[in-house]
């Protein structure tokens, strides 16, 4: 007996993007931690999940890689654009760490926010509200980077005004060479950034999804909604708006190297993102799926490894 077993009837019923294969989902979580790593048909050959013991772990490796490849980017005189996450946000203090201890200014870095808390017009939290990711970045990234922190012309945030200019921005910075990295933190529902698994309806085919570059004013998936209540609002989910402004996979899906990240073990064994990093691995691209794409790209995804571990075995 379980949810879809039991789903006919139920309130839950209808309640899960319709695309979903249950059953599928379901298997993808069957597996033994060991086998995370195990290379899959569709994933890049540049594409390496990584295990972390623990969450502290787990923050210095992905600060540490962040910090590398805005590290070698100086090195080699080059210009970098990174498009980000606020979530995870642990790893941002090692890597303004490493970049303070190695000296390297970031005036060759060019940033792009993914996302931010909005109305259904696109209007965005404001700066001052607890919870605004602008407020966020600023005081976990480009603060503590003092003297060497990215310039403020060349921060971008997902407002109503800036997030459409995000694919002219970016265009420009490719057609000059400039190597694009996106980081990216999964959504209990798949999402990356807050490109939800419920747009792909809005679609005929992943090939007309992959190009959509941003939405304004998104509808979120409850499961997002109630995610970010338990990581980010301290369980209040009446403090979390309801829609978002967020990049889509016309953006993402540019990137030459990707940096991704799941932290989210609780206590006592409980997690919110396990199901996220298996399928992840294991469900194969789909729109409807929207991390499921994150491995056909090179790069890494770091997680804890108590998420590969914590599912009940059938």
């Amino acid at each position: 007996m379980d949810t879809i077993t039991t789903l006919k009837g139920s309130l839950m019923e209808g309640f899960h993007p319709k695309g979903w294969d249950l059953e599928k989902i379901q298997e993808c979580c069957r597996h033994d931690a060991d086998e995370a790593t195990e290379r899959q048909p569709f994933w890049n050959d540049g594409f390496q999940p990584v295990p972390c013991d623990t969450v502290a772990t787990f923050n210095v490796k992905m600060g540490h890689e962040m910090a590398r490849q805005i590290a070698q980017a100086r090195h080699e005189g080059r210009e970098l654009a990174m498009i980000l996450p606020v979530g995870p946000t642990g790893m941002y203090a090692w890597v303004v760490y490493f970049l303070r201890e190695w000296n390297i200014p970031c005036d060759h870095l060019h940033c792009f926010n993914m996302d931010e808390w909005s109305d259904a017009q696109g209007n965005t939290l404001p700066e001052e509200q607890p919870g605004s990711f602008k407020r966020t970045m600023q005081r976990v990234f480009y603060e503590p980077l003092g003297a060497l922190t990215v310039p403020q012309a060349q921060r971008n945030f997902a407002t109503r005004d800036n997030l459409p200019l995000y694919p002219e921005k970016i265009a420009a910075l490719k057609k000059r060479g400039v190597r694009l990295v996106t980081v990216y933190g999964i959504g209990r529902d798949f999402h990356i950034a807050f490109c939800e698994p419920h747009f792909a309806q809005e679609f005929d085919s992943d090939e007309s999804w992959k190009k959509a570059p941003y939405w304004l004013g998104a509808k979120l998936h409850p499961l997002s909604i109630e995610q970010n209540a338990i990581s980010s609002f301290r369980g209040s989910f009446t403090d979390v708006p309801c829609f978002a402004n967020t990049i889509g996979p016309g953006l993402f899906l540019q990137s030459d190297y990707a940096i991704g990240g799941l932290d989210r073990a609780l206590e006592r064994g409980v997690s919110l993102h396990t199901p996220a990093l298996w399928v992840t691995l294991r469900y194969g691209p789909t729109r409807w799926v929207p991390s499921s794409y994150m491995p056909t790209m090179p790069g890494r995804l770091f997680y804890v490894r108590a998420l590969a571990e914590a599912m009940p075995r059938a």
